[in-house]
């Protein structure tokens, strides 16, 4: 197994670990019923995708 031979400074780990933060959730808004959904998905309430029903959404009574 290989063993640095010197310690890596403090700027070099955050060079490596400038990616690693956490990114916010993309989201955009259904065109039929205006709830939050994810992008190029079905509307998990309604079911409808580009303008048209796909698959059979939840029914709010």
């Amino acid at each position: 197994m290989a063993h640095p031979k010197r310690r890596h400074s403090r700027s070099r780990k955050g060079k490596r670990r400038a990616h690693d933060a956490l990114k916010i959730p993309t989201f955009a808004y259904c065109s039929n019923c205006g709830t939050p959904k994810i992008p190029h998905r079905a509307c998990p309430v309604c079911g409808f995708y580009k303008d048209r029903q796909v698959i059979e959404g939840e029914e709010e009574i």
